[in-house]
């Protein structure tokens, strides 16, 4: 794909989001992918925001829902990213994926395989040091560490509960999991 082709696929993704609001827009795989925004996905990513952003050192900074393209079939947009504040202050709706330093996604119906496996080759891949997937539909959360060009090396899956330390290059992240809502349909963990 050209760049005027990439322009003209992320103005139509522009148009879709605006058109249809409640939903999020991101290119998985070259197909262009929406995912509607339940209440528990939205409070769980409010939730880890409030708790990354004030752990974080300065000169870091939290975005949420904006583009960053990895090729022409996949730009992504992650439920929680940690960039240099200095690229967040340009205040844009698309960033280089080599700014993220930590990603985490909130699983939902839809986006249960993009967020295991899809998103976390790409993020692995691409040298993202650690991903967080927080699964309100299980009632647990997946770290991931060591990343490679065939994925995450390390890999931890812990429920709700206890606090949830990461150990990232920005400094140990304490996640408390406890209050992280759970869909009421969830499956009990063992």
């Amino acid at each position: 794909m050209t760049v005027s082709g990439i322009d003209r696929l992320h103005s139509q993704l522009s148009k879709l989001e605006g058109m249809f609001p409640g939903y999020l827009t991101e290119i998985v795989e070259g197909s262009i992918v929406m995912n509607p925004v339940r209440a528990f996905h939205g409070r769980t990513i409010q939730r880890l925001w409030a708790i990354v952003e004030d752990q974080l050192p300065q000169g870091w900074a939290v975005v949420s829902d904006v583009a960053f393209p990895f090729d022409d079939a996949n730009e992504f947009c992650p439920d929680l990213a940690v960039i240099p504040a200095e690229a967040e202050a340009e205040n844009l709706s698309a960033y280089p994926f080599d700014l993220i330093e930590f990603v985490a996604e909130v699983v939902s119906p839809e986006s249960i395989r993009r967020d295991y496996e899809i998103k976390a080759q790409w993020y692995a891949s691409r040298g993202i040091a650690n991903y967080l997937v927080l699964d309100p539909l299980k009632g647990h959360a997946v770290t991931m560490w060591n990343p490679g060009p065939d994925g995450y090396r390390g890999r931890d899956t812990l429920p709700y509960g206890p606090d949830l330390t990461v150990d990232s290059p920005l400094g140990k992240l304490t996640i408390p999991t406890a209050h992280l809502p759970v869909d009421p349909k969830a499956r009990p963990q063992a």
